[in-house]
């Protein structure tokens, strides 16, 4: 038998025992035993879908690819057509899902990105083997181990980084200024994925932190930004863009800012009980007013930290509306290192609300990306937080706050397309000395000038003055990346966010938010019970 008729087989095989696993999955949520005749069904569906399979592979114009159809074809699509979030992990995608999960990989340490064709280096992470290689932002990977990188992508290039630890790979870098390529040797380390990836004082005694995600280190890493920003008298808590991950790191972040005993989420299925959540240790009254940063990329675990503290009256939820995804996903490992993600349960709020959106007669791209109804809480179920406070469900998280999404203007938008700053920050590093106290003045702003024109951007003068404070920040942010690491250039920019000043400004806000609601719980609890 041909290798490619054995490898058809084998996923043929497979996927009728990944319809037989689910099946029997869906089997034990439905109360009445199996019938015969829903079993014969069962067998004929699998008969039919063997029997399309191998007409496909005989007659098909083109030789078929079994992975294609199979991997990316025939599981996808079924499951997609129970929910949004039920999902199959090909080999590659299960090893980068559990990548992202354990929050490390081994590698060298940076990130690469594509520039005209070519794969450079975003940023080396400071402290990694790239960082203490000399390898620099602005760096053209040319070649890997004496492989060259064109037309490579930079998923393929970042592959080619990574490897065992101990291991050397052998980098071969072209940088501006220098006129012959540089060879790097270097050795392959453990290199930490941090959730947290930026916390500091972002004023006087009020904290700001970034947590873009969820895995097995991230209430490990919150805890310890807490205690690194000491007593602090106020906290911007930044969530956005921030896809979620593991339920108990959310849980357990939530738990940094409950009382404990709170409840912080629950979920239940068709089948399967409610289990709840509550802050098992609580944040030992530490009550500083808390505001807490959100957008529609805001979701999953990330939307039940937010969710349970504005049900709490807790803090105050700022930005946009939430993404809405409040779908349990229970992975299972399959065979051939595949995995499966299936929706088991749904979440709820500590008020009951429903965190996931209305997905119902909605084509996957109008699900992600379509959400012009969002605002629109007339079909959204009705609770209330402890302070008595109206909030909605079955929508994601809405803002007690709403700020409008950042839009850039044509200028912006033009320096972006043609990475001005991100070019002007490595040209500028090589005749000048960046410092700590560096700030961008008139004279940084006139070799910016000069720039532009050498690489023919086009501006105005009128264009430059509204731009001023925008161009000063993000100019002083990527010659800080260059010089001190991507932290440093993350703190200047977090400095200046539009969204993050307003934040600090709400601050007393979330104050009254808190104390009002203790008022109100207080009452409450010392009004005559009727009986």
């Amino acid at each position: 038998m041909a290798r490619s008729s054995r490898r058809s087989l084998f996923l043929i095989v497979f996927v009728l025992a990944l319809f037989g696993f689910l099946g029997l999955l869906f089997a034990q949520r439905v109360a009445p035993a199996a019938t015969p005749s829903s079993d014969s069904d069962v067998r004929d569906s699998f008969r039919q879908f063997t029997q399309v399979y191998e007409t496909v592979e005989e007659n098909y114009a083109d030789p078929v690819n079994p992975d294609k159809a199979i991997y990316n074809g025939a599981i996808p699509s079924m499951l997609h057509s129970l929910d949004p979030h039920s999902n199959f992990f090909d080999p590659k995608s299960y090893s980068q899902l559990r990548e992202e999960q354990r929050g490390k990989y081994y590698g060298v340490g940076m990130t690469v990105g594509p520039r005209n064709n070519k794969v450079i280096v975003i940023a080396p992470f400071v402290g990694t083997p790239a960082y203490r290689a000399g390898i620099r932002p602005g760096d053209i990977i040319a070649a890997v181990d004496g492989k060259p990188t064109d037309n490579m992508s930079t998923s393929d290039v970042a592959d080619l980084l990574k490897g065992p630890k101990g291991t050397t790979v052998r980098i071969t870098m072209l940088r501006e200024g220098s006129d012959h390529p540089l060879e790097f040797s270097v050795i392959r380390d453990e290199i930490p994925r941090y959730s947290v990836d930026l916390h500091f004082i972002i004023k006087p005694g009020v904290g700001y932190m970034h947590v873009s995600g969820f895995q097995e280190t991230t209430e490990h890493e919150v805890a310890q930004a807490l205690e690194e920003m000491g007593d602090v008298k106020g906290l911007v808590l930044d969530l956005r863009q921030n896809p979620g991950g593991l339920l108990s790191e959310g849980v357990g972040v939530a738990d940094k800012f409950l009382k404990k005993g709170q409840l912080i989420v629950s979920h239940h299925g068709r089948s399967s009980p409610e289990k709840r959540y509550v802050a098992a240790h609580g944040n030992g009254g530490r009550d500083y007013p808390l505001v807490v940063l959100v957008n529609r990329g805001t979701a999953s675990a990330a939307e039940i930290v937010a969710g349970a503290i504005q049900d709490h009256d807790r803090g105050l939820i700022v930005g946009e509306t939430t993404f809405g995804k409040g779908l349990v996903q229970t992975v299972y490992p399959l065979a051939e290192n595949t995995g499966l993600a299936l929706t088991t349960a749904k979440y709820y709020t500590p008020s009951g609300r429903l965190i996931q959106r209305d997905y119902s007669n909605l084509s996957l791209y109008d699900y992600y990306y379509n959400r012009e109804n969002e605002e629109n809480n007339s079909n959204h179920e009705v609770k209330l937080t402890d302070g008595g406070r109206t909030v909605y469900g079955g929508g994601g998280i809405s803002p007690d706050v709403k700020l409008p999404p950042y839009k850039s203007n044509k200028f912006q938008e033009t320096l972006l397309q043609h990475y001005g700053l991100f070019n002007f920050a490595k040209h500028y590093v090589i005749g000048h000395k960046v410092t700590q106290s560096f700030e961008v003045d008139d004279a940084v702003l006139q070799d910016f000038r000069k720039f532009l024109d050498s690489e023919k951007i086009p501006f105005t003068e009128a264009e430059l003055i509204e731009n001023n404070d925008w161009l000063r920040s993000n100019i002083k942010a990527e010659l800080f990346i260059d010089s001190f690491g991507q932290e440093e250039g993350l703190k200047v920019r977090a400095e200046t966010d539009p969204e993050v000043v307003k934040a600090l400004e709400l601050l007393p806000q979330a104050r009254a938010l808190a104390d009002n609601a203790k008022k109100v719980i207080a009452e409450r609890n010392a009004a005559p019970v009727t009986r």
